[in-house]
This record gives C-alpha cells, sequence and structure tokens, in this order.
C-alpha cells in the first residue's frame, strides 16, 4: 500500500503532545532570580533543558551530520549558559526575547568573533522556529548590533598534498577522499561520502543533495588530466560503490579519516579547497588572485572587474557557496 503524507491534524497532534511532555519534563520560565526560594537545584533544570533540546534536534534532523551535530552543541552550550545567566525552570518551548538578548550580551562581552556569533543566532532562530516562536529571535542580526563578518584577508590558506603525507596513509578510501579534494575542492563530508559511478558525468562532476552542506546538488567540471585520473582511480577502487567501506557508517569513516590525517600529519584540510579556489581563479581570469600576490579589486580596470566577478560568481557555485562575496575568503579582494 503506498505511503501517505501524514495528515495536518496528524503533524499538530504529535507536535502538541511533544511539547506536553517537555512542559512536563522542564516546567515553565522566570526571570533571573537569584532568591533562594526560587533557586532551582543546580543541575536538574539544566540538564532537563540539555535534554529538551536535544530530543528536538533528534527530531529534527535538518542539514547536513556536521549541521546537525554543530547545532547539538551550539544548544547545548546555549542551555548552560542561560542557566548560568539565572534563568531557572526554563523549558524548550519557554524561549524569548529576553534570553537571546542576555545570551548576545555575554557573547559580545567574551569578545566572539561576528562570523561564531551569526553561527550561534542561526541555531536559535532553527529552536525557535520549530516551536512556531520565529518572532523570538529577530531577522537580522542587526537589531543586536552584531558586525557583518570580515572576508579579506588577502593572505593564502591554500595547501597542497606532500607525497611524503600521502605514504603515511595506511586507509586507501581516506587517501582518495583526500585526493578529491584537492582535485575538485570538495568538503571533506563530500569526499567521504563520494560515488563515482553516480557522480562521474563525462565532463562535469555531479555531487548529490545528500552529500552537500545544506543539501544542494552541485556540478564541478572535469577540465584536466589530473582530475580524470583521480576519478580513475577512486572507481578501480571502489567500483560502483563509495569510498565509506560496506559495512561501515559515515561516522564510522569519517573517525577513520581523521585519525588518518593525523597520522600523516595533514592538520586542517580545508586550505585544499582554497588551493582548487587559486588555482580556479586564476584559471579563469588569467592573472593570480589578491591571495597569491595578484592585483586587488582597486587595482583592476572596469573590464577586468567583470571578468574578476563573473570568476568568483563561478568558483562560489563549484565549492557550493553561491554567493560571490564568500570567494573573499578562498582568493582575497
Amino acid at each position: 500500500m503506498p505511503r501517505t503524507k501524514p495528515s495536518v491534524d496528524a503533524q499538530e497532534s504529535f507536535w502538541r503532545a511533544f511539547f506536553h511532555e517537555l512542559e512536563i519534563l522542564g516546567g515553565g520560565d522566570s526571570e533571573p532570580d537569584d532568591s533562594a526560594d526560587d533557586f532551582a537545584p543546580a543541575g536538574d533544570t539544566m540538564r532537563n533543558l540539555n535534554y529538551q533540546l536535544k530530543q528536538l534536534c533528534h527530531r529534527n534532523r535538518d542539514g547536513s551530520f556536521a549541521t546537525q551535530a554543530e547545532r547539538e552543541r551550539t544548544l547545548a552550550l546555549v542551555a548552560t549558559q542561560l542557566h548560568e545567566l539565572g534563568f531557572r525552570n526554563l523549558s524548550a518551548q519557554g524561549l524569548k526575547p529576553k534570553h537571546v538578548d542576555a545570551l548576545v550580551e555575554r557573547w559580545t562581552e567574551e569578545g566572539l568573533s561576528a562570523g561564531t556569533m551569526k553561527n550561534r543566532m542561526a541555531h536559535l532562530r532553527w529552536w525557535a522556529e520549530k516551536l512556531d516562536k520565529a518572532s523570538m529571535v529577530a531577522r537580522s542580526n542587526d537589531a543586536y548590533g552584531i558586525a557583518d563578518r570580515h572576508f579579506v584577508t588577502n593572505v593564502s590558506k591554500a595547501s597542497a598534498l606532500q607525497d611524503a603525507q600521502l605514504e603515511r596513509l595506511t586507509d586507501t578510501n581516506s587517501r582518495l577522499s583526500l585526493e578529491l579534494q584537492a582535485a575538485f575542492g570538495l568538503r571533506r563530508a563530500e569526499s567521504i561520502k563520494f560515488n563515482v559511478s553516480f557522480a562521474d558525468r563525462g565532463v562535469v562532476l555531479v555531487l548529490k543533495a545528500s552529500w552537500c552542506k545544506g543539501g544542494k546538488e552541485r556540478e564541478i567540471p572535469i577540465r584536466t588530466a589530473e582530475q580524470r585520473a583521480v576519478l580513475d582511480t577512486v572507481r578501480s577502487h571502489c567500483g560502483k560503490g563509495s569510498l565509506i567501506p560496506a559495512g561501515m557508517t559515515y561516522k564510522a569513516q569519517l573517525d577513520r579519516f581523521k585519525h588518518q590525517c593525523s597520522l600523516a600529519g595533514i592538520h586542517g584540510v580545508h586550505g585544499l579547497r582554497h588551493a582548487y579556489a587559486q588555482a580556479r581563479y586564476q584559471e579563469l581570469t588569467g592573472w593570480p588572485c589578491p591571495a597569491q600576490g595578484g592585483p586587488t579589486s582597486r587595482q583592476l580596470t572596469p573590464a577586468q572587474k567583470a571578468l574578476d566577478r563573473a570568476a568568483r560568481l563561478e568558483i562560489s557555485r563549484e565549492l557550493g557557496h553561491e554567493r560571490e562575496q564568500v570567494t573573499a575568503i578562498y582568493v582575497g579582494r
């Protein structure tokens, strides 16, 4: 019998029951209060809120594995910090603007970067939206005085794989994942979940949505003999399978990959994406990017600026970002 989508009433009943359970577990919400009469035991309410937010995360697995893990870590920290700020008997559905304001004030005093604060705000908005209380968190970070991210450094963070490092790797799948990252600018998760029989379309590489951050399928051109050689090696090793060995989970292979990188002295693989972006910029424009000592945007002619922008948009798409502004992280400005 074909499966049918649950009715709105059924979904509403599920969430009503779920939040009723949360209310029983966590109680209500009150203002910060230091009086002994209102003070709850030092672990119980904090643990209740932590538990409730953890359950909320587990019932709503939006985004990639990494996004889910980061969201759960952030909300656990938020629960702890709200308790430390003096909010007692707070339940998951008790989120209010005063809690958000208190958290932002604390993070500002701690001197957190704009990028970190914006990431945390995104997780708070996710929490509020799941409660159907999106208005509890302002849509714009400007409302909290959070500054814009600063993307421009004009200092190269590119890195390359060294033969000596690759020789220390004992897991072929991990080595091939690294080579894919270097050849195509893939994210770590994409290179581990990679299945060449699906992705290789001859002149273009198609990344399945479930491999990618944000669940967005994308295409990357296959341009060089070196890229083709990497794909052929992956195909001969994996056949129609992915780079996650049969019988293993993504998490298990990710842990193996991290261990292998540690053994080989490879610390931080994001530099491989930087190297890919910088090589593509020079290929598309004909001159090195600012991060490699090339001309800055102020030094370009109008015609060069048009070519610069077109190159940045293409690189952004290939990296899975879509926004031209983000390319400044990789190639400078």
